[in-house]
């Protein structure tokens, strides 16, 4: 059974989005607001960290789900995941309502923003390079 490796990095960014999603509820019910941030600040810490998870995760997984099906390194799909995940999980605390550390945030994007960068890379060359061969 061939196992993907972009499917290791989705599961855990998977749980990421349910760990984050948990918390928008929780914040949900602690400041009894069902739609919208109700100018609770925890609450609309905790929903633009699922928001902005959500904005940027989906398409780097489906870039890196490309990397790996065009057959480029498996070490390199292994190497944008572990950007992903890092930059997701440090973009998160960097957000977390009451003690979020800027740099973390910062240093979150950036890692997300490496990750997207290299997997559009990979997957030009990759394409103008079997365009030419």
């Amino acid at each position: 059974m061939l196992l993907h490796a972009t499917s290791l990095y989705a599961a855990i960014l998977g749980g990421l989005l349910l760990y984050l999603s948990i918390k928008v509820i929780k914040a949900r019910r602690a400041a009894r607001v069902s739609v919208g941030d109700g100018g609770d600040e925890a609450l609309l810490r905790a929903i633009r960290t699922q928001g902005n998870f959500v904005e940027y995760t989906p398409l780097c997984l489906i870039l890196i789900g490309l990397v790996e099906a065009n057959g480029l390194s498996v070490w390199l799909v292994h190497g944008l995941g572990v950007l992903l995940v890092a930059g997701r999980g440090l973009h998160a605390l960097g957000l977390a309502p009451g003690d979020g550390k800027m740099p973390f945030r910062v240093r979150g994007m950036q890692l997300t923003f490496l990750a997207i960068a290299l997997a559009v890379a990979a997957n030009l060359g990759g394409f103008v390079w079997g365009f030419v061969n």
